[in-house]
């Protein structure tokens, strides 16, 4: 096989490809040389900060945006110079943009004006079938200004199916709605793409729903990649600093390696590093230690690693208790499931194993080659 057909061939087994891009805005650079690849039928999120690039990305893929450098494929096929109307996506925005002028089933219905539906079925049937499928069945005569934010955005979503599209793009769509009913949606939006099998791109800056969303998951930050995995690999094994900060409360740590080569010196206290951390003695290292991961000594564990703090503050989450600590001058979360809570000064163990060794900041490119990568389609 020439190394073209095999370029064709990994392109065809993915239904969207980014290749390098970059986006400038003037002197702005919001995408710096990004490159993933997303496979059909995966829910796919972009989380990050405010202002990391996640929906620039979204709206490249979408065809909204215009790439300085680099290329979109969709199927196989480059797209980078292709209208959005020639790429076959759907587009559930943050704020809805519905028709106020139509009814809900004009809305959903819009769409289908421009494509001719696969199986011969009237635009007609579809509406009634989407409706249903998003728990909207007899609001078809209704107007957009008497549904909640919710029943809108169900309505935006409805609307981006009609056309029947290759992959399905959501900005946000859930950003303007309160907890409960974000909630109520995200596994909703989940159920509905299980169920068609549809390629999805999700862009969210809220970690929980990442997490509890998503096949696979792209951290960004300062519009580049730090992180494309699963999200229990993203959580559990953070590729960097920025990652290990930004999902999920953590306790990040920096110090140097100690003359033993087993420890990390942290101003004059030694944290215990985990067996397979392979670090010179002297060697600066960052390391994380999840809230989860501590526990405050009851005297079962004599022989465990031994924090000595002071409690500061606590949180009452419900089912556990979230404990601000400080710890050698530094702050450490603790997340308890303790009946009570702490207080004064406690003892926090962990095991050496629960201690993660997180690489160096990426300030360089983030092609493909050089952020960490896991889950369906990593090695395609």
């Amino acid at each position: 096989m020439t190394t073209a057909d095999s370029d064709i061939e990994k392109a065809d087994s993915t239904a969207v490809d980014v290749i390098d891009l970059g986006v400038d805005f003037g002197s702005v650079t919001a995408l710096d040389d990004v490159s993933l690849s997303i496979t059909d039928g995966e829910f796919f999120t972009l989380v990050g900060p405010s202002g990391c690039g996640k929906t620039t990305l979204l709206r490249s893929i979408a065809g909204l945006e215009s790439p300085s450098r680099g290329s979109v494929a969709l199927g196989g096929q480059d797209v980078t110079d292709e209208p959005p109307e020639a790429r076959n996506v759907g587009i559930v925005f943050q704020d809805y943009s519905l028709f106020p002028h139509m009814s809900v089933a004009e809305n959903v219905a819009y769409g289908l004006r421009f494509h001719e539906l696969s199986d011969g079925r009237n635009p007609e049937a579809r509406v009634t079938e989407l409706l249903e499928l998003v728990d909207l069945a007899g609001f078809g005569d209704r107007e957009p200004g008497q549904l909640s934010g919710g029943q809108k955005q169900r309505v935006a979503l409805a609307r981006a199916l009609a056309p029947e599209p290759d992959v399905l793009l959501l900005d946000e769509p859930l950003s303007a709605l309160d907890a409960r009913l974000r909630k109520e949606l995200r596994v909703q939006i989940k159920t509905i793409q299980r169920e068609l099998g549809i390629t999805t791109v999700y862009v969210t800056h809220d970690q929980a729903e990442a997490l509890a969303i998503s096949d696979r998951i792209a951290v960004m930050q300062n519009g580049r990649l730090q992180q494309v995995d699963t999200p229990e690999m993203v959580y559990r094994q953070p590729a960097s600093r920025a990652v290990a900060a930004f999902i999920g409360d953590n306790n990040v740590f920096e110090g140097s390696v100690a003359d033993d080569s087993r420890h990390l010196d942290v101003d004059r206290a030694l944290l215990p590093l985990p067996e397979e951390a392979d670090r010179a003695a002297g060697a600066s290292l960052t390391v994380s230690i999840r809230p989860e991961a501590l526990s405050v000594a009851d005297g079962q564990r004599a022989e465990a690693p031994t924090l000595s703090a002071r409690v500061e503050t606590v949180e009452f989450l419900g089912d556990a208790y979230r404990v601000h600590c400080r710890w050698n001058g530094r702050p450490v979360v603790v997340k308890t499931a303790a009946t009570t809570p702490p207080e004064g000064a406690v003892d926090l163990q962990f095991d050496a194993e629960d201690v993660h060794v997180l690489e160096p900041q990426r300030s360089g490119s983030t092609r493909s080659n050089s952020v960490r990568q896991g889950g369906p389609s990593a090695n395609q």
